[in-house]
C-alpha cells in the first residue's frame, strides 16, 4: 500500500479531535464514557504511521497483558481502514510495511534505565492516563526526547488531586493542547449506548452520571469507605479553615510507623464537635523529630493518644514508645491496651462524621487520605473485603483512632481545664 492510498482513508473522527494532525508537545483528551477518544486516536496514529515511518509507543500504568491495552482496538481498526495488506498485527506489536511500528508496554515496572529503550519513540499514547503515577510521568517524560516527539493522553479523569489531572488539565504547560469530549461531540454516538446513557441518568447518583458519562471529576474516590460521609463534610462546609481555640486542649493522635507513614491527627474535642486542627504525616524520621515538631507549634497540648503497640518495646532501646515520648517531654501519654477491631474502628469514625470538622488547608493531607481510603477488592468474586494497606491508609487509620480516643478526650480535657480559666471565645463557625 502506497502512503498516498494512507492519506484517503474514511475516518470516523469527531470534529473536536482534528487538531491531532496538529504538531504540540502533549495532546490531552479527557472526558467521559462515548466521545470515541480511544477510538478516534487509534484512526489517526494508523494514518500517521502509513503516512510516514514512526515508531509509537501504546502505555497504559499496569498493563498484565495485550488484552489490557489498546492492541485488539488497532487491530480491529485495521481492518475497518483496509490496512490489512500495509499492517501485520503480531503478539506483542504491530509493523508497518513502511517500518512503522506500534510498542505496546505499561509504565509502572519501568525504572529509569529500563525505559531507556523507548527514547528513539515518535509518538507516546498513554491510554486511561488518569491512573498514571508522579514516578512515572518522571521516568517517562524525559525519555521521550526525540526532536518533534509527542506524548498523547485519553482518560476520563478520576480525582482533581490525581497526579495527571494536575499536571495536564489543571496547569498544563504552554505546549500542551487539552479537549474535553464527550459523547455530544461524537456524530457516531451509538443508539444503544445512548439508551444505557438516558437509563444511567435516571438511576445514577448525580455524582457517579456526571463522572462516567460527563467525564467529571470527582471530588471523593468512588470506592472510598467514607465516600458519603466525605462529600457530606465539604456539602454543609466543614471541611474549611478551624482555627486553634485557646480554651481547649490539643490532643496528638498518632499512627506509628517508620517504614510506612507516622500520621499524627491535632484534635479539639469541644463540647458539641471535634474539630481536627492540624495534621503530621512523614516517614523514616526518629520520634524526637516528630516531637521538636510539635513542640514548635503554639498549642495547649493535651494527651498523646497511641495505638496498642505504642506499649512495643523497641529491641534496641528496649523501650515502648510511650515510654520515649515522655523522656522526650510529653508528659501525657496513653497507648490502647488491645489491639481494636478494624471494622469497629470504621463504624466509630463514621458516627464521628457528622461532629467533625477538619482545617481544609492543615489537614490536606488528611482529607486526600479520607477521600482514598478503600477496601481490597477480591479478584474472583469482586466483593470488598478489608480495606487496602496504602499511602492513603496511615492517616485514615489516624482519624478512626481519633473516634476511639473521644470519650478518653472529654474526660481528660474538662479534668484538666478545671483550673484554667479564659473568657469566652466567639462561635468560629459563623
Amino acid at each position: 500500500m502506497s502512503a498516498a492510498a494512507a492519506i484517503d482513508l474514511k475516518l470516523t473522527l469527531p470534529e473536536k479531535l482534528e487538531p491531532l494532525y496538529e504538531p504540540r508537545r502533549y495532546k490531552v483528551m479527557h472526558g467521559g464514557r462515548g466521545g470515541g477518544k480511544s477510538h478516534g486516536v487509534a484512526q489517526v496514529l494508523l494514518d500517521l504511521g502509513a503516512r510516514s515511518p514512526l515508531r509509537i509507543l501504546c502505555a497504559r500504568e499496569i498493563q498484565k497483558s495485550m488484552r489490557d491495552s489498546v492492541h485488539r482496538l488497532l487491530k480491529d481498526y485495521i481492518i475497518k481502514l483496509g490496512l490489512e495488506s500495509f499492517y501485520e498485527a503480531l503478539d506483542n506489536e504491530i509493523r508497518g510495511l513502511n517500518g512503522s511500528l506500534f510498542l505496546f508496554s505499561g509504565l509502572q515496572s519501568h525504572t529509569v534505565d529500563s525505559i531507556k529503550s523507548f527514547e528513539g519513540v515518535d509518538i507516546v499514547w498513554v491510554e486511561e492516563a488518569h491512573g498514571v503515577s508522579k514516578k512515572s510521568w518522571d521516568v517517562l517524560t524525559p525519555t521521550i526526547r526525540k526532536e518533534g516527539s509527542e506524548i498523547w493522553l485519553t482518560l476520563n479523569p478520576d480525582m482533581v488531586t490525581d497526579e495527571t489531572y494536575q499536571r495536564f488539565i489543571a496547569t498544563p504547560s504552554p505546549d500542551t493542547w487539552v479537549a474535553e469530549v464527550n459523547w455530544w461531540d461524537n456524530p457516531w454516538f451509538p443508539r444503544v449506548l445512548d439508551e444505557e446513557r438516558r437509563k444511567a441518568k435516571r438511576t445514577m447518583l448525580p455524582a457517579d452520571y456526571a463522572h462516567i458519562w460527563e467525564g467529571k471529576a470527582r471530588s471523593v474516590s468512588a470506592g472510598a469507605i467514607y465516600r458519603h460521609e466525605v462529600e457530606a463534610l465539604f456539602l454543609d462546609n466543614r471541611a474549611r479553615d478551624v482555627p486553634y481555640d485557646p480554651t481547649l486542649l490539643v490532643h496528638a493522635v498518632w499512627d506509628l510507623g517508620w517504614n510506612d507513614a507516622m500520621s499524627i491527627v491535632l484534635v479539639q474535642r469541644g463540647p458539641q464537635d471535634v474539630r481536627i486542627i492540624d495534621y503530621i504525616e512523614d516517614d523514616h524520621r526518629t520520634l524526637d523529630w516528630y516531637v521538636a515538631k510539635l513542640d514548635k507549634m503554639p498549642y495547649r497540648w493535651g494527651t498523646d493518644y497511641l495505638p496498642h503497640d505504642g506499649k512495643t518495646k523497641n529491641f534496641q532501646t528496649g523501650k515502648s514508645t510511650e515510654q520515649l515520648l515522655r523522656e522526650l517531654g510529653r508528659p501525657n501519654v496513653i497507648a490502647q491496651t488491645r489491639a481494636t477491631d478494624v471494622e469497629e474502628g470504621i463504624k466509630a469514625a463514621r458516627m464521628m462524621f457528622p461532629r467533625c470538622y477538619i482545617d481544609q488547608n492543615k489537614a490536606a493531607r488528611l482529607l486526600e487520605c479520607l477521600k482514598r481510603y478503600q477496601r481490597r477488592i477480591h479478584a474472583v468474586t469482586n466483593e470488598p473485603m478489608e480495606p487496602l494497606h496504602d499511602e492513603f491508609s496511615h492517616g485514615a487509620d489516624a482519624f478512626r483512632y481519633v473516634a476511639l480516643w473521644l470519650p478518653e478526650m472529654l474526660g481528660s480535657g474538662a479534668a484538666a481545664q478545671e483550673s484554667y480559666q479564659e473568657p469566652e471565645a466567639p462561635d468560629w463557625r459563623t
